[in-house]
């Protein structure tokens, strides 16, 4: 499969800027795989193709403000750093990517806040634009990491072209997220609002939650045109004892078990048994999914319209099957749905 071919002409004001006014409310295309017929919903009807003991599997990590701005010691230039996982608690380590990287050498402060009172030394060169960071603070961690998350902005996604308002901080995130760690939201599970959930579980509908900490990974560009060769970025995973005996009992009693999010598909597929159950598992996971591929654990599923050439969109392909996504791709775009992690929503059936 080459990366050609998930190339479909979206305009750019097709891209979402803002969420919809209320999450349930954005629009649904529905895909059906079996009479490969296409309908156009608005999110809340996505309970109409759900039933008793059907079962959705959603990811409650929660996103952190992962985007700061500093200045370097004596030149004063703004240096955008963007946190991506933390590395030794005790030290203050963290992992992070820093803009424009050509400015930063080991040895390098920098200086965060009004007050310069933050302060940061870059310890490590490990990519052309990571780095290691160890921030210097004196006080306990949990006011550190106060400290921190205060001067940090919610991490919108660069396709996102505007300034971060106040209402991105509850909108870019689920109404679940519970496990911090992400730098990036499940954008699928943003379309759920509360009343949603709860006629949901008045149904009958099982829930089914796992854990994965969403990296930059997913926007990272493909630059093979032989898919085989492109490598993803690891990715943590939890998926506890509990969450596999629901998704495992839809599965027994073959019912629609729907993975809400590209992230939940991926966490499902890198842990399964030879007889397609989910097994427990705490880990890293850098499973690349593209057409063909066949599906072990859920038969449904729930996900956003995805930018062209992206890795998402080609799972979605090997999902609902590559021709008729890429059709309903079209038709997307000739409808006006909006697309990216503020847009509209997809449900394959």
């Amino acid at each position: 499969m080459k990366l050609s071919k998930f190339k479909y002409k979206l305009p750019e004001e097709l891209i979402a800027l803002h969420p919809a006014e209320n999450r349930d409310e954005s629009r649904l295309m529905v895909l059906n795989t079996q009479t490969k017929e296409v309908e156009h919903r608005i999110f809340k009807d996505v309970i109409d193709y759900f039933d008793n003991q059907d079962v959705m599997v959603f990811n409650n990590t929660k996103v952190f403000p992962a985007r700061l701005y500093g200045n370097k010691e004596k030149t004063g230039a703004e240096i955008e750093v963007f946190l991506l996982r933390e590395l030794n608690r005790e030290q203050r380590l963290w992992d992070v990517l820093v803009d424009p990287a050509r400015k930063i050498r080991i040895g390098n402060k920098l200086y965060f806040g009004d007050d310069d009172n933050l302060v940061a030394e870059v310890i490590d060169n490990t990519t052309s634009r990571g780095r290691t960071l160890r921030f210097l603070y004196d006080g306990s961690y949990e006011e550190f990491k106060e400290t921190l998350y205060g001067m940090g902005e919610t991490p919108l996604p660069k396709i996102i072209n505007r300034e971060v308002v106040p209402e991105d901080k509850e909108r870019y995130q689920t109404i679940y997220a519970k496990h911090e760690g992400a730098v990036a939201a499940p954008t699928a599970g943003m379309h759920f609002s509360r009343e949603l959930m709860k006629r949901l579980e008045i149904k009958g509908i099982d829930f089914s939650e796992i854990t994965l900490h969403v990296g930059l990974g997913n926007f990272r560009q493909v630059d093979v045109e032989d898919l085989t060769k492109h490598k993803m970025d690891s990715e943590q995973i939890f998926i506890t004892e509990k969450a596999t005996e629901i998704i495992n009992q839809g599965k027994d009693r073959k019912k629609r078990v729907c993975a809400v999010g590209t992230t939940v598909m991926r966490t499902l597929e890198s842990s399964v048994s030879t007889y397609g159950h989910v097994k427990p598992f705490e880990g890293w996971t850098n499973k690349f999914i593209f057409p063909p591929y066949e599906f072990q654990v859920a038969n449904a599923m729930i996900t956003n319209l995805h930018l062209p050439l992206s890795t998402l969109m080609m799972m979605v392909a090997a999902f609902g099957g590559y021709d008729f996504v890429m059709d309903a791709y079209n038709i997307a775009v000739k409808e006006k749905y909006r697309f990216g992690t503020y847009g509209d929503a997809m449900l394959i059936i």
